[in-house]
């Protein structure tokens, strides 16, 4: 703790950094008047509007010393499940890869599909964070146990391509992912500049052409974040600069130049082609970044949301089908529903989690010998001794 003493002095450097830094807010209030001029009120209109959401990796872990499963689990907005899986971090990626092919090397998995139209054959490829199947059986130690999370997150987007690429629409339908249209778990290949993400998102891009044309039916693409970087660094200047003026739900594409503020990587920034400057630009991103408040009053939250370039044109439509959604959002107000429900299904709580972790003591006890088996019936799965002392 601080000494009494220490904390007029701790004050008063505080507020002489503030002074001192002053013209870095009022450079960034300057900065936020290019959005108050870009400004504009959305207007609700009514589609069909579907989330999908992975099960957070926090909440879907168990975990019985030596070992760790992790469940992989994508639902939508609907409670229909769409990927179910289970692995741990010592699963070997080869056979974890073809797992995703039958006998006769075709697609059974959305990720497979996806892995397929990629020219992928194994997770390794499809992502450099996904480690060789070799390292894992030669050194396991050295394995990181992160990449498990990876898979969940490159389950969840292969989900959403296969929504996209592989389902037939019958009315004009919304899909908001939760998180920007940007990811930095796709390999790039350096020698061909083969950006696998952006090569899936075009493939997207493409099967939405594809339903308007034979099909008269709209898609549309979105992602939404709770947070990104551009929010954090001008939050408080567009509050100062009522950039969102009471009274309407408002929108505000973000510019370029904001964003290469706000981003270090510059890669995670889309841009038109004409305007490519270096090698690193368009490998994780291709959305076209947008700030929205749905609420009428000045406090109201404001998210940040990704638009596919090719559906910009159409940012005051989109954004009318998302406040029509959000206007009923519950619990969290002014947020879109069909993000809450998605996360609503996607949780894996109370009994359901007593039912895994019942599985997992009962996997384990199947592989032990016959007079080894009771000596698993003698533990207590996750349990405190030490809380005895309360009974």
């Amino acid at each position: 703790m601080f000494d009494p003493d220490e904390i007029p002095d701790l004050k008063k450097s505080v507020r002489e950094c503030a002074i001192l830094d002053r013209k870095l807010l009022d450079d960034l209030r300057v900065e936020v008047q290019s959005l108050k001029s870009n400004s504009r009120v959305i207007k609700s209109r009514s589609a069909t509007t579907v989330s999908l959401v992975a099960s957070d990796g926090g909440n879907n872990k168990l975990i019985y010393d030596p070992f760790y499963f992790q469940l992989v689990r994508v639902v939508d907005s609907n409670g229909n499940k769409l990927c179910l899986d289970v692995i741990s971090p010592t699963t070997d990626t080869d056979e974890l890869s073809k797992r995703q092919f039958d006998s006769d090397g075709n697609p059974i998995t959305a990720l497979g599909r996806l892995m397929q139209d990629l020219g992928c054959q194994t997770l390794s490829e499809l992502s450099p964070m996904i480690p060789k199947g070799s390292k894992i059986r030669d050194a396991p130690d050295e394995v990181s146990k992160s990449w498990v999370l990876t898979y969940r997150d490159l389950c969840e987007w292969a989900v959403l391509y296969d929504k996209i690429c592989y389902t037939r629409f019958a009315t004009h339908t919304l899909i908001v992912r939760d998180g920007l249209l940007r990811s930095k778990i796709f390999s790039y290949k350096v020698s061909s500049k083969r950006a696998l993400f952006t090569e899936m998102i075009n493939n997207m891009v493409q099967a939405i052409d594809k339903a308007f044309k034979t099909d008269r039916v709209r898609i549309y693409l979105v992602g939404l974040a709770k947070h990104s970087q551009v929010l954090s660094r001008y939050a408080l200047a567009m509050q100062l600069e009522e950039v969102f003026v009471k009274g309407e739900p408002k929108f505000a594409r973000v510019p370029f130049e904001l964003e290469e503020k706000s981003y270090m990587w510059k890669e995670f920034i889309w841009r038109p082609d004409d305007d490519l400057q270096s090698q690193e630009v368009n490998k994780f991103s291709m959305g076209h970044l947008y700030l929205v408040r749905f609420g009428k009053l000045g406090g109201d939250p404001v998210w940040a949301v990704d638009l596919l370039p090719s559906q910009s044109n159409l940012d005051a439509e989109i954004f009318g089908y998302l406040l029509a959604d959000a206007i009923n959002g519950f619990p969290v107000p002014h947020y879109p529903l069909c993000l809450q429900r998605a996360h609503e299904h996607a949780q894996i709580v109370g009994f359901d989690m007593d039912i895994l972790q019942d599985e997992v003591i009962q996997a384990i006890k199947d592989i032990l010998p016959d007079n080894k088996k009771d000596v698993v019936d003698h533990q207590l799965f996750n349990f405190d001794h030490s809380q005895n002392r309360y009974e």
